[in-house]
């Protein structure tokens, strides 16, 4: 399984001649040459994680594939055929399958309304949290995209997630709010405490990708 790094939180993941597409948001361009795409995963509904433009651009290219979700994308992206998930799911979409975690997005501040949020691991093998720290318990992840930076992310935090989670391999993701100063930072302080399990963080950059 190949992935790809797009800009912020946007992912690609390739399997056997398909794709499937993770969180094609505002802050991402879209990925080129899109084939075969059997889904969509949008973790929440914040648009850093989707857009109409490229869900259609999506669909256009890959017509009625499903797009997974929790309800509050179902609520924002009422204009399409949302299929609702929620932690303890798991969906079996060849070559893919995807197993969901979480449940509630990190809190920005007590003003901001809380909503949904889904982690998504797929094939057993990669760990994405969305804007969650939500730990997929009796998972031996070998790579995890981890978050470098977001208004509601303190590094320490993030650090801790990724020590609880105990990857072989990780990454950065939803970096598109640092500065280069900032993002390299932070991906400096998720390399220590990946190494503390004796895994290896990876510097990826948005088109870059990485073999699973």
């Amino acid at each position: 399984m190949r992935l790809t790094k797009n800009e912020h939180a946007a992912l690609l993941l390739e399997e056997s001649g398909r794709s499937l597409v993770i969180d094609p948001g505002s802050l991402s361009t879209p990925f080129p040459n899109l084939t075969d795409v059997v889904a969509v995963v949008l973790t929440h509904e914040h648009p850093d994680h989707w857009t109409p433009e490229q869900l259609d651009r999506i669909l256009k290219a890959s017509p009625g594939i499903p797009i997974y979700g929790p309800e509050g994308v179902a609520a924002a992206a009422s204009d399409y055929d949302i299929t609702v998930v929620q932690p303890g799911d798991t969906v079996d979409i060849e070559p893919f399958t995807l197993r969901f975690f979480g449940g509630e997005h990190e809190i920005i501040h007590s003003s901001i309304p809380q909503i949904q949020n889904v982690g998504v691991l797929v094939n057993d093998l990669f760990y994405y949290p969305g804007d969650s720290y939500a730990v997929p318990e009796g998972v031996e992840v070998k790579v995890l995209a981890a978050p470098l930076g977001a208004p509601w992310l303190k590094i320490a935090d993030a650090m801790d997630f990724v020590l609880a989670v105990n990857p072989r391999r990780a990454f950065g993701t939803h970096d598109m709010t640092l500065s280069v100063v900032g993002r390299d930072m932070h991906r400096a302080r998720l390399a220590w405490a990946t190494a503390q399990g004796g895994g290896e963080f990876v510097s990826l950059e948005p088109g870059e990708s990485l073999d699973i």
